[in-house]
């Protein structure tokens, strides 16, 4: 009570506070895309490894490439295909980000030829520099841009395209963030409407709405100073966005029903503050730290992306509970009786918490008098859908998931419709040889020649790059090793010797499965497969990277999940002290996730109604990520709600009702507060699977689905029927018993 009496007096100095943080802040917010990292990397991982090695010994030109894919032009074989080769790659090695480039012209090489269609590609080596990869993206663009403009004069059908792993996380990462724009745009205007609905007046709508924008952009205000000490990834945006419409109108929607409740009992303003800060303000902080427990167990997962939802999560969560706790008391001070300004509809009656309680008091009337079939009607349906969640498949899903006006997808496809895919798609392996052992000569060089041989011959192979092919190429057999160059054999083998690079390009077609499995053969074979004791084999590219990227995901399910359940019932005890009730929403939030999961496998994985979405066909497997964010997202935002209800019942059985009157009284009370919150979030996250961005698209459907079913069945019939059922134990043992 002091500290709700405390909040209010110093309204105007908390509001100064708020102020002046928002000043500070949204500078910095208006500017965050400018210091997010647009970049993946799996931390510690193998593929980095190799990356590393390819930039350092290896000094490799192509450590780091992209593809550029010339398309509906001359073929490279004749006069006028070799001229336009020839500009582009003029234009390319005048510019300070390019190392080397790859082409028809080094050899004559048909690997440029296409089999299927004209056309051409460029491998660009990208320089080392301070900006990440997929950063210089953008310069190179607006380079071969101009020259195609002047290329079409003679070509009208001719495009220069990028793709390869760096322009696809550059593309990836702003049609992303291009989703994000698009899904605030469509939900505010229907979240206000909403409101005003719900509310039935203008000004209690709009005070939600506001505080969820200010949520958001101090939260991203604080993102962008962290960014500028702590690399994190431009994913961040989207979760804070995300969230931050979400969480910041939800916690808004209970403090100020809170303080209508007060203001129709008769309370001056002042008064109703108090109690909205006292009552909201606990069952805000309680909801925020179960929330935030799920965030914090994000960090455990050695991913860039992971850390940036994990940071953007846990800055909005807490920024939207400080708002809603702080701020908000005292602005509905100042705005008394006007909060009910620009009404639409007749004033609420004073009885009953909400408009609309008669209703939920039914229903708790209904569920307390009928628990086992309530249990029953609500629990049997959500198990089975739940056990549709078992055949949940994580990966890379098949088919062209990747959004159809993408620059880099559009350029994949052309690269297919040449034969040629499995440039972007190379596996990249550095053999480290024992001390004092060198592939150039007697023994190391057999130890290369060996490992090569095999996967030379594998059909899944397309073409091996690697020391034993330029020797072979020489026509000199192994005494060619000491007439070659260095040039000749750049990024392939060390001035040592005792490093020796092996590019092995995939055939055209293979799936996201296949080429992950080659990268596990690989690194099953190990050095053994050189027939030489001491050789160290590691494997990078692509397919590694994305190999690496699912096992740092799939490896910490048990652990992050774990962690999560824990937290929040360690959370839920020191709220509540009840053994009970924490244990029972754990799994209540449990079976709301396997739901949520069940329906992703049928919709998506399975393509039970996937076209409805957007989503042609069965994708075969979702993404790796998806899951774990899922859990950690759909665990905290579902405590929420259970957070909301079982305060409300605790209030009643301490305020002297039995159990049943507290569970029904609670039900009337928080029903409309809870089902306005979870149609709130359904309008967020319905608007996010409305985008291109695959796995958006995803996310935003599965939360949607667990929002939706949690704030309905699972806390509204299954939770207090359980509650019904353990009546006074439910309590044990921190309250005792009253009548």
């Amino acid at each position: 009570m002091a500290l709700a009496e405390t909040i209010v007096r110093r309204r105007a100095w908390l509001a100064l506070g708020w102020l002046g943080a928002a000043v500070v802040l949204l500078p910095s917010a208006s500017r965050i895309a400018q210091v997010l990292d647009v970049s993946a990397a799996v931390e510690g991982s193998e593929s980095a490894e190799v990356e590393r090695l390819l930039r350092g010994p290896l000094a490799s030109a192509y450590a780091r490439y992209a593809v550029l894919v010339i398309d509906s032009g001359p073929s490279p074989a004749v006069a006028a295909g070799d001229s336009v080769l020839g500009r582009a790659i003029a234009v390319l090695t005048a510019a300070p980000e390019v190392s080397g480039t790859f082409s028809f012209r080094n050899g004559r090489d048909s690997l440029f030829l296409a089999p299927r269609g004209g056309g051409t590609f460029v491998v660009i080596g990208l320089a080392p520099t301070e900006a990440s990869a997929d950063q210089v993206i953008p310069r190179l663009r607006v380079r071969t841009q101009g020259l195609q403009r002047q290329l079409r004069a003679q070509y009208p059908g001719l495009t220069l395209r990028w793709t390869g792993e760096s322009a696809l996380n550059h593309d990836l990462r702003a049609s992303s963030n291009t989703d994000v724009v698009r899904a605030e745009r469509r939900a505010l205007p229907a979240i206000a409407l909403f409101l005003v609905l719900a509310f039935g007046a203008v000004a209690a709508a709009l005070v939600p709405v506001t505080s969820g924008a200010l949520a958001i952009a101090i939260a991203l205000g604080i993102a962008a100073l962290v960014a500028r000490i702590w690399p994190v990834s431009i994913l961040l945006q989207s979760v804070v966005t995300m969230l931050g419409l979400g969480l910041g109108i939800d916690y808004a929607l209970l403090t100020i029903t809170r303080f209508r409740e007060g203001l129709a009992a008769g309370l001056d303003s002042q008064a109703a503050a108090v109690q909205a800060a006292r009552h909201a303000g606990h069952t805000i902080l309680v909801a925020a730290a179960t929330v935030a427990i799920g965030f914090l167990a994000l960090l455990l997962v050695p991913l860039n992306e992971m850390r940036a939802i994990a940071v953007g999560g846990l800055l909005v969560t807490l920024t939207s509970a400080l708002l809603a706790t702080t701020l908000l008391p005292g602005l509905l001070v100042w705005l008394g009786p006007r909060i009910e300004w620009g009404r639409v509809r007749r004033r609420s009656p004073p009885r009953g918490a909400t408009r609309g309680a008669d209703r939920w008091r039914r229903l708790g009337l209904w569920v307390t008098a009928r628990p086992w079939l309530a249990l029953a009607g609500g629990g049997v349906p959500l198990l089975a859908l739940a056990l549709a969640a078992g055949g949940l498949r994580t990966g890379l899903p098949r088919g062209d998931w990747l959004p159809p006006a993408m620059e880099s997808a559009v350029a994949l496809r052309d690269l297919r419709a040449m034969g040629r895919s499995g440039v972007v798609d190379a596996v990249r392996v550095v053999l480290e040889l024992p001390e004092g052992t060198s592939a150039r000569r007697g023994v190391g060089w057999r130890a290369v020649q060996q490992f090569v041989e095999p996967w030379a011959r594998d059909p899944r192979v397309e073409r091996v790059r690697s020391l034993v092919a330029v020797v072979r190429a020489s026509g000199l057999g192994r005494l060619g090793l000491a007439t070659l160059s260095d040039r000749a054999v750049e990024g392939l083998v060390s001035r040592d010797g005792r490093w020796a690079a092996v590019e092995l390009m995939p055939r055209d077609g293979l799936s996201p499965d296949s080429l992950m499995q080659l990268v596990w053969e690989i690194r099953d074979a190990g050095g053994v497969a050189s027939g030489l004791n001491g050789v160290v084999v590691r494997v990078g590219g692509l397919p590694a990277f994305n190999t690496d990227y699912r096992d740092a995901v799939v490896g910490r399910f048990g652990q992050i999940a774990g962690l999560v359940i824990l937290g929040t019932l360690v959370a839920l005890f020191v709220a509540t002290r009840s053994v009970l009730v924490p244990l029972k929403a754990m799994l209540l939030n449990l079976l709301s996730v396997g739901a949520a999961f069940g329906a992703l496998t049928l919709v998506f994985q399975d393509g039970l109604g996937g076209r409805w979405f957007g989503v042609a066909e069965p994708l075969g497997a979702v993404f790796s990520t998806l899951p774990v964010i899922v859990f950690c997202m759909v665990f905290g935002l579902s405590m929420d709600y259970e957070v909301f209800l079982i305060t409300r019942v605790m209030e009643g059985r301490r305020s002297g009702l039995d159990d049943r009157t507290a569970i029904i009284e609670g039900i009337a009370n928080t029903g409309p507060v809870i089902t306005n919150a979870a149609a709130i979030m359904l309008v967020v996250f319905a608007a996010f699977t409305l985008g291109q961005f695959l796995v958006i698209k995803l996310l935003g459907f599965t939360l949607a689905v667990a929002v939706l079913l949690d704030a309905t069945v699972v806390r509204m019939v299954i939770g207090p029927a359980l509650l019904q059922l353990a009546g006074r134990w439910n309590w044990w043992p921190g309250m005792k018993r009253r009548n």
